[in-house]
């Protein structure tokens, strides 16, 4: 249903040694909204993306995922359970086409022991991949080297990667970093695509772009949660105001 939670952090701190990266962090994701997690530098939003996709572990605290705690879980089952993720740094193999880097995504998921069997017995793969790039605006590329693409297709490629696994829940670290105006209005413009049909979780630092697109808006500092709510409500939080927006947001 949408509307009710589909991911939940439940409590969680991290530790590094003595630093205290996240402390006593809760939050409810809901279904279908696409939500942004902000702060400054240094406020955790990279440990917390990488605990609910599941790359590290908490010190503290449950991780939820439709109702079943995950906290813990080997990263590889997110992705069957339905959570993908796309990190800052683009992942893709960049000696492989466009396509076949999907097939291969698309393959690992539905033939895990067998991804590299001939693609001509992988017609629904080929044409599965396909249609993601489809997708996410890359058919026209699909017989490039992935290496050959621009910086903005890459990170397409990427996103097109992730979602060989239908996932019910999408996470974006930090998506048109790197990009220029033109790949950031394309990168956007897909972001609010693939968020009509699935759940969005989105760590950026632009806040023009987050304010524009987002549905709800969660705000770490110094690894607490500070605030959360509409765009609305972020932009007039004195709080807020004072550790992150400053006085441009009035």
């Amino acid at each position: 249903m949408t509307g009710e939670v589909i991911l939940a952090a439940e409590h969680v701190g991290k530790r590094f040694g003595r630093f205290v990266a996240l402390n006593d962090v809760s939050i409810g994701f809901r279904r279908g909204r696409l939500t942004s997690v902000i702060g400054p530098n240094g406020a955790g939003k990279t440990t917390f993306f990488n605990i609910v996709s599941g790359a590290l572990a908490p010190s503290e605290g449950r991780i939820r995922f439709d109702g079943n705690d995950i906290t813990g879980l080997a990263q590889h089952h997110f992705a069957r359970l339905g959570i993908a993720k796309s990190f800052q740094i683009t992942n893709v193999f960049p000696w492989l086409t466009v396509l076949e880097n999907v097939r291969v995504a698309v393959q690992a998921l539905h033939a895990r022991f067998d991804i590299w069997r001939p693609r001509a017995r992988h017609r629904d793969l080929t044409e599965r991949a396909a249609h993601l790039l489809d997708l996410v605006g890359l058919h026209g590329q699909r017989e490039r080297q992935a290496a050959n693409l621009a910086h903005g297709e890459q990170r397409s490629l990427e996103i097109a990667m992730a979602l060989a696994c239908e996932p019910k829940l999408l996470l974006l670290d930090e998506p048109t970093a790197g990009m220029s105006p033109e790949e950031t209005k394309s990168m956007v413009a897909l972001i609010l695509r693939l968020a009509a049909k699935r759940t969005v979780v989105l760590v950026e630092h632009k806040m023009k772009l987050v304010m524009g697109i987002s549905d709800h808006i969660v705000v770490l500092h110094h690894g607490e949660l500070l605030a959360q709510g509409s765009p609305d409500e972020i932009r007039a939080n004195p709080e807020v105001r004072l550790v992150y927006l400053g006085q441009a947001a009035a």
